[in-house]
């Protein structure tokens, strides 16, 4: 008989682990507080820009580049199964990045030459872009983008195809202090059974544990971004200066975010934040003044120390593991951390070490 699994979250790090589990041939079922794959979700997973890169990586410890660096390398090949299996292109693009100063150029040129990353330090205005006089930029061509609505939409329906049970619209009690878990409840009184349950919940985490879980420190963190049309002429590479992005999609639409703002779980756009993103995006890009915003929204990424996620099995309760926590990048690091939590539920060993993950007693 199969082993029923339940994940609880359908963003990305949930829709990612199910596609892991069906390699063990599980019996998966996804309960979603709102809709997969839709921007009614609120999460980063739809929200996001795409970027498969942190973005700063020498800044980072070794745990979070090795997650990052490993989930990167796996989606080209995603993308492909997903895209002949389902008919939607995710949209993958070895676009490369170019950063910006301010930046420390000679760690950056460390770490990318100890991991075989290429990088050239390049003048901004080779790439037609305003810049500070403050120093060379640096042009990685082997950092590459996804489309995460795509890649939402691919995975949903790639894990329907694949007869995974897609529970949405379905909120779950926080967990009371038990040993063993078996059946989680719902607030509309529906209980659901399973073998084995795995947390991808992100921002909401902490929230469904409660008091199984007082030093899990992960916490929402709001995230804006706008949506311009491209300008005549307008980027083809992906931008990067001090906390702030440019991404361009292969339809000539172009992303500029975003924010990191601490407000608990509100969902708003603000005019403050429109404001100063699109003064960012017009330093960089002055082709964009006066150009429309066609959107504008925000997402809620689970906000962890470090962006050092949770990818272990329960400490105290029997047949519940986790997969969050994430934080900036959960999209990069998805792949790579539900191979992990899926070969932990099955009782194989991780495919890279586990202990940096572990849940915080």
């Amino acid at each position: 008989m199969k082993q029923h699994v339940l994940v609880v979250g359908g963003g990305i790090a949930g829709c990612m682990t199910a596609l892991e589990l069906l390699k063990y041939d599980c019996r998966v079922t996804i309960v979603e507080r709102n809709e997969i794959a839709s921007q009614k979700s609120g999460e980063s997973s739809w929200a996001g820009a795409g970027i498969l890169f942190p973005l700063l990586p020498w800044m980072y410890s070794e745990a979070v580049n090795q997650l990052t660096m490993a989930g990167a390398s796996l989606y080209p090949e995603l993308c492909g199964h997903l895209q002949a299996e389902t008919g939607i292109d995710p949209e993958y693009l070895q676009s490369g990045m170019l950063l910006l100063p301010k930046f420390d150029m000679a760690k950056a040129q460390a770490w990318c030459a100890a991991n075989n990353l290429a990088a050239e330090p390049v003048l901004p205005d080779e790439f037609t872009l305003q810049s500070s006089s403050e120093g060379d930029g640096l042009w990685l061509p082997q950092v590459a983008q996804v489309r995460p609505p795509n890649l939402m939409k691919a995975l949903r329906k790639y894990l329907e195809l694949q007869g995974v049970d897609l529970v949405e619209r379905t909120q779950l009690l926080p967990l009371p202090m038990i040993e063993q878990l078996s059946t989680w409840q719902a607030t509309d009184g529906r209980k659901f059974h399973a073998d084995k349950f795995i947390l991808t919940s992100g921002a909401w985490s902490f929230e469904l544990l409660k008091e199984n879980a007082l030093k899990l420190n992960i916490k929402p963190m709001r995230g804006q971004i706008l949506l311009y049309e491209q300008p005549p002429g307008g980027l083809a590479h992906m931008v990067y200066r001090e906390g702030f992005y440019l991404v361009p999609r292969q339809d000539g639409l172009l992303l500029a975010g975003s924010t990191l703002e601490d407000v608990g779980f509100d969902q708003s756009t603000t005019e403050a934040a429109r404001t100063a993103i699109a003064a960012k995006a017009e330093a960089i890009l002055p082709a964009l003044k006066g150009k429309p915003i066609l959107k504008h929204w925000s997402g809620l990424r689970p906000g962890t120390p470090e962006n050092l996620p949770t990818i272990s099995e329960h400490p105290a309760i029997r047949n519940l593991y986790l997969n969050t926590g994430h934080f900036r990048y959960g999209l990069t690091m998805a792949p790579c951390s539900a191979r992990m939590v899926a070969a932990m539920t099955n009782g194989q060993a991780s495919v890279i070490d586990a202990r940096p993950f572990a849940f915080p007693i």
